[in-house]
């Protein structure tokens, strides 16, 4: 089950950015830890973050490998 946190900087994990962002800034950061991924825009690392389980995470990356729609 997906839930947030306000305040995304005040997690310690290590955030990663996609390399098919390159060098945009306009990116989404996810970060593994505690049993959750997080997800972050890159833009407001101090905004808030989805957390959701790790299988629906995966779940979510290999519908989007396979080019469907997530909605």
């Amino acid at each position: 089950m997906a839930g947030h946190i306000s305040d995304a900087s005040t997690l310690t994990v290590q955030w990663v950015r996609s390399t098919a962002s390159g060098n945009q800034s306009n990116c989404v950061e996810v970060a593994p830890g505690f049993g959750l991924v997080y997800v972050r825009d890159s833009k407001n690392p101090t905004g808030p973050a989805l957390t959701v389980a790790p299988a629906e995470f995966a779940a979510f990356i290999d519908i989007v490998r396979a080019g469907k729609s997530p909605c």
